[in-house]
């Protein structure tokens, strides 16, 4: 059986990391999709919808393909963060992060546009914060420019120190790829990343 076309659905450089660990062969595409909330959407409902959204964009444009979609945002009391975008945004996000839980919310899904067949996955990840100073929060902002990342930091860098616990299933989903899932949908689909 040859393995099908692979499309990695998303822009991000670190989902592309991710991903290459995996060892597959794959295109990284950006999809045309509004990322805005609907109106009451939960957090965990929008990721979801979003990274089903990002891998049908792709579906015509690829037939017999595994695209595979992929969103996240930080819930923190129940209100959304995005990735700040700039300098200010990020110090803003992490004071408001700063002694705090927060949950890393991670949409999943893998299209094969040959059948049809949709699966998806909301994977959380719960990080808690150390009391951050305005010292701590711009030395790190200045030297990880975490400007594209959702929650203004990058746990696979220095990130790391803004935290006293992580709890989840999976650390690849912090970073925006859960690949624990992601192996168990593509075996699903006849793709084993151990033996392909």
């Amino acid at each position: 059986m040859t393995t099908p076309t692979i499309i990695l659905a998303s822009s991000s450089q670190y989902r592309r990391a991710l991903l290459d660990r995996l060892g597959l062969n794959y295109r990284a595409l950006a999809p045309d999709v509004d990322e805005s909330a609907q109106p009451g959407e939960a957090p965990a409902a929008l990721t979801e919808r979003l990274a089903q959204a990002k891998a049908q964009a792709m579906a015509e444009q690829y037939p017999d393909s595994l695209i595979i979609g992929s969103d996240q945002v930080v819930s923190l009391d129940g209100h959304m963060l995005g990735k700040p975008g700039g300098h200010q945004a990020a110090i803003a996000q992490l004071e408001r992060l700063s002694g705090r839980q927060a949950c890393f919310l991670t949409g999943l899904c893998l299209l094969n546009t040959a059948t049809g067949q949709m699966q998806s996955h909301c994977d959380a990840f719960w990080v808690w914060f150390r009391q951050l100073s305005a010292a701590k929060i711009a030395t790190y902002v200045e030297r990880e420019r975490p400007y594209d990342c959702a929650g203004a930091f990058k746990s696979e860098g220095l990130g790391i120190a803004l935290f006293t616990r992580l709890q989840g299933e999976d650390p690849n989903s912090l970073i925006g790829l859960p690949l624990i899932r992601l192996i168990t949908m593509l075996e699903q689909e006849g793709v084993d990343v151990l033996m392909d």
